[in-house]
This record gives structure tokens, C-alpha cells and sequence, in this order.
């Protein structure tokens, strides 16, 4: 298994499914599973009943899961949907590049 190079915070585009073309915040990671929790994205409804914890009964809506494999990174300075590259500084610090513009996303 190949491992994610997403992260929570960051912003991608939906590629594949039914809601392709929607854009996100990661807001959960499951790496182990490949899986992203993505802001708006693969929402379910979910019929809930009164509770003691929850005393408001009705429809609740939640995220779910989605493969990461179905999810691009925009690029914060050029904007595009793009693969994540891996590159080092010159101190030796670990950073992670865009591949369509070249410029730096964030430091590891």
C-alpha cells in the first residue's frame, strides 16, 4: 500500500463518484484505510430517534468516508488540482511540491 500524501486542513478536489468536481477540507485521515473525511463531500443521511444524549429526534446528515484515491490536492498558489511530489530544501528539510507549478505546499 502506498501511503497518503494528504493531509487534515488540506483543500482537494473530488476527481471521481458521484459528487466529482466538488471541492474540500480534509477534515479526518484514516491512512491504514486509505479513507479521507472530506468537508461536504459524500454526505449521508442518517434517521435518528430521541435519546437521552440527543433529545432532538430527525434527519442528520455526516460526512463519510472516501477513498483517497479519488481526491486531488489544489495547489494553494497556482490554484489547479495536482499530484503531490516530495522535495528537500537546502537545509535537508523535507517539503511537498506541486507538480504543476513546482512551488512549495507546506514543509513536512
Amino acid at each position: 500500500m502506498s501511503k497518503i500524501r494528504l493531509r487534515k486542513g488540506d483543500r482537494v478536489k473530488v476527481i471521481s463518484g458521484k459528487d466529482k468536481g466538488k471541492e474540500g477540507k480534509i477534515l479526518r485521515s484514516i491512512p491504514d484505510r486509505q479513507l479521507l473525511v472530506v468537508e461536504g463531500v459524500n454526505v449521508a443521511s442518517r434517521h435518528t430517534k430521541p435519546s437521552q444524549k440527543n433529545p432532538q429526534s430527525g434527519i442528520v446528515k455526516k460526512e463519510t468516508p472516501i477513498y483517497a484515491c479519488k481526491v486531488m490536492l489544489v495547489c494553494p498558489s497556482c490554484g489547479a488540482a495536482t499530484r503531490v511530489g516530495r522535495g528537500y530544501l537546502d537545509s535537508g528539510k523535507k517539503v511537498r511540491l506541486c507538480k504543476a507549478c513546482g512551488e512549495i505546499v507546506d514543509q513536512v
